[in-house]
């Protein structure tokens, strides 16, 4: 047996020692302890991916198995001072918020009022255990059984999270926050935050999605997140991540949107030693247009994989993906999409699109592009780059009477903001302009010639 294989072997078997306190610590419905169970099974069969599983040879997650993380079930002693909270722009923004501290609730930051009759926006565990019934229907509906030992982990460890139930015909003109907070209590723990969002039909919602740190260092989000839309909804969900440059960030996102839906869905990803996103995203009604939009900043040796799966299902729908990557100094961006086109969905209009800019020498792109298509009608396109500035756009500028400094500037903020002007909720797109700009700025390697 490999190092590798025995470093997973012992650290499956130290989160599998911990989960009879996983059952003993709430008072849950029986179908969700029977639900943890099946998934702590599945996490033993499958154990952490490796470097020989397909979906994963770029993206070397040992450095996770070598921790000795164990999973935050409970509330810890670290708190948040509300300056703390406020310095961060995700939570300046208007809106109902939910905060969670280092994985669990915290009602004293967050504001989960006013909102509509019939919207439910709060803390998952009491949902559960106060209305299991009403999202049991729509509890691992997407997800399933996990394809990965990571999902596996989240569905058998979960210890909160947000419940989101959006009621037809209604419309917020408001985001909705859900944010989640590491601080140094945090130190050594692992999160598995677990969100459920039902969107219901011609609804209208933004989500914003946050996982930064305010003074942790090492610690391990294991995320997930399953999106439900209905019929001509409109959806907007904004995933952010800041965390710790010592953390490590896996996460996933599976959703289904219906007929006639307009969704965009987007991922910024800054932060965290190592950091993967999983977008499953099921076109399951007609007639519907989704957007999928990302960037990533990497800088030191930071990793930054985005593995998307689009499954077209019905005909008449639309999907155009775009993700850009700016990797600075010796770091690495992953970028692993995926169009699959079912039988059936004539009528398909597919685009993806991975960009990926350079900024030192060592810096590093692994870019895998992919159509799957079983119908004969389809309009898909796929396409990656992977390079540094090109030197002719530098001359055009340059011969416009604008300094070399000031070009490259431009041409970097321009690449980023191909991205970021996709956000459609202004008051977040303003603040990540600034953000992102703001972290550029610190880079040595942005004024070189």
């Amino acid at each position: 047996m490999t190092q590798a294989a025995v470093e997973t072997k012992q650290t499956v078997e130290k989160y599998v020692s911990r989960f009879d306190r996983v059952v003993q610590l709430w008072d849950q419905p029986e179908w969700v302890v029977d639900r943890r169970r099946t998934a702590l099974e599945r996490f033993q069969s499958l154990g952490l991916p490796t470097l020989k599983d397909e979906d994963w040879r770029y993206t070397n997650v040992a450095p996770i198995a070598r921790m000795a993380f164990r999973p935050a079930l409970e509330p810890g002693a670290g708190d948040l001072p509300p300056e703390v909270l406020d310095s961060l722009w995700c939570a300046r923004l208007p809106g109902p918020r939910l905060v969670f501290v280092n994985g669990h609730y915290h009602p004293r930051l967050s504001r989960p009022d006013p909102l509509p009759a019939g919207v439910r926006f709060g803390s998952l565990i009491p949902a559960l255990t106060r209305d299991g019934e009403a999202l049991r229907p729509y509890w691992d509906r997407l997800v399933g059984a996990a394809d990965n030992g990571f999902t596996a982990l989240n569905q058998a460890f979960f210890a909160d999270g947000a419940w989101i139930w959006i009621p037809p015909d209604t419309k917020l003109t408001e985001p909705l926050s859900i944010l989640h907070v590491a601080t140094p209590a945090g130190e050594g723990l692992t999160f598995c935050p677990r969100n459920l969002v039902v969107v219901g039909d011609r609804s209208q919602v933004t989500i914003l999605e946050s996982y930064v740190h305010a003074g942790a260092a090492r610690y391990f989000t294991n995320a997930l997140t399953e999106l439900v839309a209905g019929d001509e909804t409109f959806v907007e969900h904004l995933k952010f991540q800041d965390e710790s440059p010592e953390a490590f960030h896996v996460a996933a996102l599976h959703a289904s949107l219906g007929r006639a839906c307009r969704a965009w869905i987007h991922s910024f990803a800054l932060g965290a030693r190592l950091s993967r996103y999983n977008l499953r995203v099921r076109l399951a009604g007609e007639g519907l247009e989704a957007i999928l939009n990302g960037l990533y900043l990497t800088r030191g040796e930071q990793l930054a994989d985005h593995h998307m799966i689009v499954e077209h299902a019905q005909p008449h729908c639309a999907s155009h993906e775009y993700f850009n990557g700016i990797l600075d100094d010796k770091s690495r961006g992953v970028f692993h999409g995926r169009i699959l086109v079912r039988p059936g969905a004539q009528k398909t209009d597919a685009k993806q699109t991975n960009k990926n800019l350079l900024l030192s020498d060592e810096a590093v792109a692994n870019t895998k592009p992919q159509l799957e298509i079983y119908a004969d009608d389809v309009k898909c396109t796929h396409g990656a780059t992977v390079g540094q500035l090109q030197r002719e756009a530098i001359f055009y500028l340059r011969t416009r009477g604008i300094g070399p400094e000031t070009a490259r500037r431009m041409l970097i903020h321009a690449f980023a903001g191909e991205i970021i002007e996709r956000v459609q909720y202004e008051p977040a797109r303003e603040a990540l302009d600034r953000l992102v700009w703001d972290r550029l700025e610190t880079s040595p390697h942005l004024v070189a010639a």
